[in-house]
């Protein structure tokens, strides 16, 4: 497995993201906890040390499976998570990291993220509350998500040191993360890709007659004229899978990863899929496949391919659940 440095922790270039443990959204229920801790554990053995979750995943539910699973295990994995951006005052913000920290089970977190900008509250006033948050102890690096460049570099401005991270939603049907790149690779930041298959459409698992349900009807790449337009590059994506015998979904993987320091977080949903997020770690693309996906990325952009951000709404409307006594 490659690897990604973030801070002094020598990162699996391929995570593992929690958006999906306890999501109903995802067709989850009580019956897959077992199954969760099962994804989780395995992805240990096969050398997955960077789990990334937020508060706002199942309202707090997805930290407090990760938690369970990680007892035992917490030397082996750099945990991620993420603050729910509802009116986050300096107060707000520490006590939100607390309870994070307590689903999680941990003494400190490893990463903690701003989950989206919020246009009411001064990124300065934002950053206070993320200082405290370090200085006692609750955790050890701080991060945002779902930044653009500029709010990003204001964000380190106002914290006065670096936001080691950045996590956004990057794949080959949105490439907007790319104007950070630059930026990050030359200052020793971390581009965390979410959603790196596009929320399965980078499968090729779906096509004009069968798409998908649940959350993902809200996603204008799975009406008909987003999954037609992307067929030519999911065709290069099946082309050259053959050559690696892998899947196009490995590819896909594998073209976010030849990025330096991208960190993808691809969920799983159970140990299968899991296993083959993984493998993709292995693939070395060469430079003409990485160009033509490039090339035919672009054209499926031009076709008027837009994901429409998923989570936003219910991330401002729910809070996380309680935590634990027991």
């Amino acid at each position: 497995m490659r690897t990604v440095r973030i801070g002094d922790f020598e990162a699996s270039a391929i995570g593992l993201g929690g958006w999906q443990f306890g999501g109903k959204e995802w067709g989850w229920d009580s019956t897959h906890r077992a199954e969760d801790h099962q994804i989780i554990h395995r992805a240990i053995e096969l050398g997955v040390n960077f789990i990334d979750t937020a508060e706002g995943y199942s309202k707090g539910e997805s930290e407090a499976i990760i938690g369970e699973a990680l007892e035992g295990h917490r030397d082996k994995v750099f945990i991620a998570t993420k603050l729910m951006p509802i009116m986050p005052t300096p107060a707000r913000i520490v006590r939100a990291a607390e309870a994070s920290r307590q689903r999680l089970r941990v003494d400190k977190i490893d990463l903690y993220q701003i989950h989206w900008p919020n246009p009411v509250i001064p990124i300065g006033t934002q950053m206070k509350g993320m200082q405290q948050v370090r200085d006692r102890g609750i955790a050890e690096h701080l991060g945002v998500s779902n930044f653009g460049l500029a709010a990003w570099q204001k964000a380190e401005r106002a914290l006065g040191g670096p936001v080691i991270s950045n996590q956004v939603q990057y794949n080959l049907l949105r490439r907007g993360a790319e104007k950070t790149l630059p930026w990050a690779q030359a200052n020793k930041r971390v581009v965390i890709a979410y959603s790196p298959l596009a929320q399965g459409m980078l499968t090729g698992k779906y096509s004009a007659d069968n798409a998908p349900g649940g959350c993902r009807k809200m996603n204008a790449a799975f009406t008909r004229a987003g999954i037609e337009a992307a067929q030519p590059l999911i065709a290069a994506l099946r082309e050259i899978a053959k050559v690696h015998d892998a899947t196009p979904a490995q590819i896909a993987l594998a073209w976010v990863i030849h990025h330096p320091g991208v960190i993808a977080i691809p969920g799983a949903r159970n140990v299968a899929q899991l296993e083959q997020n993984v493998a993709a770690g292995q693939i070395q693309l060469s430079e003409e496949d990485f160009e033509r996906l490039n090339a035919l990325s672009a054209a499926a952009g031009k076709s008027g391919l837009k994901a429409v951000p998923q989570f936003v709404g219910r991330m401002f409307t729910r809070r996380p659940a309680a935590v634990a006594t027991a």
